[in-house]
């Protein structure tokens, strides 16, 4: 039998809480830390200069999850932060990495990255390829600069540029707005790419507002009979938290986590084994499930 992260149903209706079945491990996250280079308002992670609610991984602490992770048949390892390319060792990482199998890196494409260029240069033609995903905001400078810093659209697309000359996959992350034409909006973005020499097919992510670390916004509780009702198996799936897991370091201890989004609620630490971790059922009761159960939100390309 499953075990349950949340053995308490506090839905006031008293109806059961939705949940996930982990189906397989096909791809595994790996938090650099929650220490950045810059300070967005608006980050998930809560991410600034020196920041350490998660602290930043070494290659030691993360080839026992890489073995494992092989042995149960994943198929990429993908990497966020914070902003992974301040952490010292992360080139060291990806090379081992990238040995074993495709990789992600999520970054902001300012100066960490663009400081450690010669040092990508070396993991070019690795066994299995490395992709980048640079976040810009917005396609206008200005609103992309207003909460990113100055000059920082113009270094994200010196990234975008500098990478795809060496041949690395890259794609692009985005904000979306409430309500927004999302394409009209992303078409904004292929004429931003062709004005700077840049493939128009760039793969364009784009995210709702998840709000910051122990925020509690009011959204909808997620039932049982609303998983069922609204989700088939297929699409139930496709939830991140049924085909992926994270690791962070906290407290300078390596931890399973059920997803990407929810490092800040502890109910969601699935203890220090993949395997074990695989078994667990996630309950739908962090805000950001709602953000998967209503609009499919995935940090995934795979």
């Amino acid at each position: 039998m499953s075990t349950t992260l949340d053995l308490l149903n506090d839905i006031p209706s008293g109806e059961p809480r939705g949940y996930i079945q982990p189906n397989s491990l096909q791809e595994l996250w790996f938090h650099t830390g929650t220490a950045c280079n810059l300070a967005c308002p608006f980050c998930l992670e809560g991410s600034k200069p020196g920041d350490n609610r998660l602290n930043r991984i070494t290659l030691e602490d993360v080839q026992p999850f890489m073995e494992e992770a092989v042995s149960l048949g994943v198929r990429q390892f993908s990497f966020t932060g914070g902003e992974p390319f301040i952490v010292k060792d992360f080139i060291r990482i990806l090379q081992y990495a990238s040995n074993l199998n495709p990789c992600l890196v999520l970054t902001n494409g300012t100066d960490p990255l663009l400081k450690r260029t010669h040092q990508l240069k070396s993991l070019v033609n690795q066994p299995h390829p490395i992709s980048l995903r640079i976040s810009i905001d917005f396609s206008d400078e200005s609103r992309h600069d207003a909460n990113r810093g100055n000059g920082s659209f113009q270094k994200s697309l010196d990234s975008l540029r500098t990478l795809n000359k060496m041949g690395f996959k890259i794609s692009v992350a985005r904000q979306a707005d409430k309500d927004e034409d999302k394409q009209t909006v992303d078409k904004e973005y292929r004429n931003l790419f062709a004005s700077q020499k840049l493939p128009k097919e760039i793969n364009i992510i784009s995210f709702p507002d998840f709000s910051t670390p122990g925020s509690r916004p009011n959204v909808p509780f997620i039932t049982e009979n609303c998983m069922t009702t609204h989700h088939t198996k297929e699409t139930r799936d496709a939830f991140m938290c049924s085909f992926s897991k994270m690791i962070v370091k906290i407290n300078n201890k390596m931890r399973v986590y059920a997803c990407t989004l929810v490092d800040d609620d502890k109910s969601y630490d699935l203890g220090h084994n993949l395997k074990e971790s695989m078994k667990k059922r996630i309950m739908m009761r962090h805000h950001r499930c709602y953000s998967c159960f209503a609009f499919g939100s995935s940090c995934s390309e795979t």
